[in-house]
């Protein structure tokens, strides 16, 4: 059966929602790249950007859209 490129966005939307509601369920973090940025979101929906500083230190501060 061949999927078509409408049926296969929605596949991968309704897995993206489901690892994300999983990720929530069990109080883990999500990471994403969004707008070329790291991004952790963790189970209560808060926002960060991960950064690394000129030595490689990871940091995070908080992400507003």
């Amino acid at each position: 059966m061949a999927v078509d490129r409408e049926q296969l966005q929605n596949i991968l939307k309704k897995a993206n929602q489901r690892a994300r509601q999983q990720a929530k369920q069990s109080g883990a973090s999500i990471y994403y790249i969004k707008n070329n940025r790291r991004i952790r979101e963790d189970a209560s929906g808060n926002k960060f950007e991960i950064i690394f500083d000129s030595q490689g230190k990871r940091m995070e501060r908080e992400y507003i859209e």
